[in-house]
């Protein structure tokens, strides 16, 4: 028997030509050619995609289910997600809305290797929301980030991450960065340091040596802007580092968030997943944000949960909204409403943590 999946797109399209279109996209990522200049019956039976269902969902709308053969992607991420999207992202009538992994497939990639509930054990943070802010601005020398993220650490916040437009600069070079904030949270134990990875894989395997050498072990990845393939492989041969995905770049692909980043980042070993919360300065509506942290939490074929990560904007005023919102399974990220404090940061991020510390969790 053909083991599938079903990748869910969403299209529009006159309701005319929903079935001829289906079809088109069903052909287009799968075998790349007309069925009829194939002879090879295996290929036919078992390599083509598969039109499973189509519904409508709106006015020239559809919902469009195609079946793709599991064989086609063996064990690497960026076939995954060439097969899923590959050549039909070029066309601006379709998203990639969901998609059905059968249970043995996802087995093959493993999801987290810590999750949620490691990672509130790495800062005793047991049952409630996590706090999280960031190093910014670009420019600013190690030491004077290293300066930020001690006063953050003396406000007791559990997690400071690289603003992720840290990389390897001249201004701030990789190792002397991770070096200098290591040292400067010495004495904060329960604060955790996420250092941002960037350039290519061996670039980003060096980062996490000397990352680990340094006692750091979680780091920062942007799947889209590194490949997804390469962040997959540093999350499975790194299994003692916590993974926090970044979503740079992950708007371009007009695939539905919930599954880009509440599914497939967790499926290839996001620990952690950032993405902008509603209400700030990106344009997530509340049901995404909702869907999108339910995809990262939920029971899925037994991998660990993915914390969400609610950031882009938020302000310490909205602490109790985003908690009633998301609950307590959540972390949040308050980055430069903080840093606007000067003088106050370490006052300010103490408020944020009691806010959340202090938040009666159902």
């Amino acid at each position: 028997m053909v083991s599938r999946l079903t990748a869910i797109y969403h299209v529009r399209a006159e309701a005319a030509t929903i079935a001829e279109r289906a079809c088109a996209i069903a052909v287009e990522q799968s075998v790349e050619m007309p069925v009829a200049a194939i002879d090879d019956r295996v290929v036919l039976d078992e390599i083509v995609g598969k039109v499973e269902a189509t519904r409508a969902l709106d006015k020239d709308l559809f919902e469009v289910r195609i079946g793709l053969a599991v064989a086609t992607i063996g064990h690497d991420a960026g076939q995954l997600l060439n097969m899923l999207f590959g050549n039909t992202s070029l066309h601006d009538d379709v998203v990639l809305h969901d998609v059905d992994l059968p249970g043995e497939f996802v087995a093959v990639f493993g999801g987290p290797r810590h999750g949620l509930a490691a990672l509130r054990l790495r800062v005793g943070a047991e049952k409630r929301a996590l706090t999280c802010s960031a190093l910014k601005p670009q420019g600013l020398s190690p030491v004077a980030l290293a300066e930020l993220a001690r006063k953050f650490a003396a406000g007791g916040v559990d997690y400071i991450k690289d603003d992720h437009g840290l990389a390897d600069q001249d201004y701030s070079p990789f190792a002397a960065r991770i070096e200098a904030v290591a040292t400067a949270l010495a004495p904060y134990p329960g604060t955790r340091y996420v250092p941002s990875l960037s350039g290519d894989l061996g670039a980003m395997r060096r980062q996490v040596a000397a990352a680990a050498a340094a006692g750091i072990d979680a780091a920062m990845v942007a799947p889209m802007v590194c490949g997804v393939a390469n962040f997959y492989r540093l999350a499975q041969d790194n299994p003692g580092f916590a993974f926090v995905a970044h979503p740079a770049l992950a708007g371009a692909a007009r695939i539905a968030p919930a599954l880009l980043m509440g599914n497939l980042f967790r499926l290839l070993g996001a620990d952690a997943v950032v993405f902008p919360n509603h209400g700030g300065r990106f344009g997530y509506s509340p049901a995404t944000c909702r869907a999108l942290a339910r995809a990262a939490l939920s029971e899925w074929h037994g991998l660990h949960a993915t914390v969400p990560v609610a950031a882009g904007g938020m302000t310490l005023d909205r602490v109790p909204e985003m908690l009633d919102f998301y609950g307590a399974d959540i972390m949040l990220l308050i980055g430069g409403a903080l840093l606007q404090a000067r003088e106050r940061l370490t006052e300010e991020t103490a408020a944020f943590v009691a806010a959340v510390q202090s938040f009666p969790y159902g």
